[in-house]
């Protein structure tokens, strides 16, 4: 399958998304209340934050994406779409299609070769139509639950449409369902939402990704100290 002939845009739709919606509280929901009994802290922020947005997360299970949309407030929700890479999800039509309709999936290249044409026209209609965005800087799951090393994506679409990111801190999922388990085992999930980090006037996007690194590295150490 050629992913770049797969549109995604049918996934943001109004039925798309009520299906969506039943996907991650009536299939998704509660097997992960069950196993991890997730709880979100910070959920404040969104008093004074407006969309879009981007929010970005460390990565390491399966559990990340579903646990992190579901924390969100379902106006933040059912407008927020989910990068993911090309080279595992869309690899197959069925598979593309389903996680297309279950997280609002954009598929992107992974490497170092930079997006292509096609990948920047979609994620800026998507900031465009005032559609938030997650994603995970990281670029892939981490096999031991530590924070890596961020890539400079997230931040240079915050610059380049001047709208904020989110970072948020995930406690749990690494034990609940690392790298390699199939099924999740109970674990209790925490979501952390940081406050709002906007790019500075003049500022570029590696100064603000080394910002929203620390700012991550540092709900960490709390995260881990709670």
């Amino acid at each position: 399958m050629d992913w770049r002939r797969f549109d995604p845009s049918w996934a943001r739709r109004p039925l798309a998304r009520f299906a969506r919606e039943g996907i991650l509280r009536g299939i998704l929901g509660p097997p992960i209340e069950y196993y991890t009994q997730p709880r979100e802290v910070g959920l404040e922020l969104f008093d004074g934050l407006k969309p879009p947005a981007i929010f970005i997360a460390n990565h390491s299970s399966h559990l990340d994406t579903p646990t992190i949309l579901r924390a969100l407030p379902k106006d933040w929700r059912t407008h927020t779409a989910t990068i993911a890479a090309a080279d595992y999800f869309y690899k197959n039509r069925l598979v593309a299609s389903l996680v297309t309709l279950s997280f609002a999936t954009i598929p992107i290249e992974r490497g170092r070769g930079g997006l292509s044409k096609l990948t920047s026209e979609r994620l800026a209609k998507l900031l465009n139509d005032q559609w938030n965005m997650l994603l995970y800087p990281e670029g892939t799951r981490s096999r031991n639950g530590k924070l890596g090393r961020l890539r400079s994506g997230a931040a240079f679409l915050a610059v380049e449409h001047s709208i904020p990111i989110v970072p948020i801190y995930l406690r749990g999922t690494h034990d609940a369902m690392p790298v390699g388990r199939p099924w999740p085992r109970k674990y209790p999930v925490t979501v952390f939402f940081g406050r709002a980090l906007y790019p500075a006037p003049g500022e570029d996007h590696r100064s603000l990704t080394l910002r929203v690194e620390r700012a991550l590295r540092q709900m960490r150490g709390e995260a881990l100290s709670d």
